[in-house]
């Protein structure tokens, strides 16, 4: 990588990106069970008030499946089973990890993620994907969710650069535009392979 390389650190999200789901099926049989329309049990659970207290660190993620058993009326054993089958279908982009790894030393490495207050062990203990990153901002530790511009900071502050020298890659527009209005580049992700592609070239490229 040149000297001139204006690009330092590459920040990325989590879910959506690195963390995808992959397999509908389990989703899908719940919302037959329940006569629920396509995409309604993500909405349920992600989408939920409850859902947007824990993002911030204002609920757990108990309170989030206390009030999913309360509306759909589970029983605690349909409720863990829910718990279970909701995420079977997700997987970590195992290529695109291996990448992010690749280039440390390279670039600092950060990852901002809208999450409830559980996301930091799963990293750690089960997915141990969280010592690839120089640090991570999450939203329910710090109270504070993407687009607004304050964590785009925190993240930025924790990885001692500035906006200009950071590329930061979601797959919401939303996010982007929050990262773009604080001055960092942005890769707007659709595809991993085009995502890595991308970002090797703006790493080669001189600044």
């Amino acid at each position: 990588m040149g000297k001139q390389n204006q690009i330092r650190a590459l920040v990325w999200d989590l879910g959506g990106v690195i963390l995808r789901t992959e397999d509908l099926s389990f989703r899908e049989t719940w919302e037959k069970r329940f006569d629920l329309e396509p995409w309604d049990l993500e909405r349920l659970i992600f989408r939920s008030e409850m859902s947007k207290l824990a993002s911030v660190g204002k609920a757990s993620t108990e309170d989030i499946w206390n009030s999913v058993q309360g509306k759909l009326g589970l029983t605690k054993s349909e409720l863990e089973r829910l718990r279970v089958d909701f995420f079977a279908g997700d997987q970590i982009d195992e290529e695109l990890m291996a990448f992010i790894r690749s280039l440390k030393g390279q670039v600092k490495i950060g990852m901002i993620t809208n999450a409830w207050p559980d996301i930091r062990p799963w990293m750690e203990e089960q997915a141990r994907i969280a010592d690839a990153f120089d640090h991570i901002v999450i939203s329910s530790e710090v109270g504070i969710v993407k687009p607004q511009k304050e964590i785009y900071g925190l993240a930025l502050s924790g990885l001692d650069v500035e906006a200009e020298e950071t590329l930061f890659i979601d797959d919401f527009v939303e996010n982007i535009q929050g990262a773009e209005a604080v001055g960092m580049h942005t890769i707007h992700f659709q595809d991993p392979i085009e995502a890595m592609q991308t970002i090797q070239e703006r790493l080669e490229r001189p600044g």
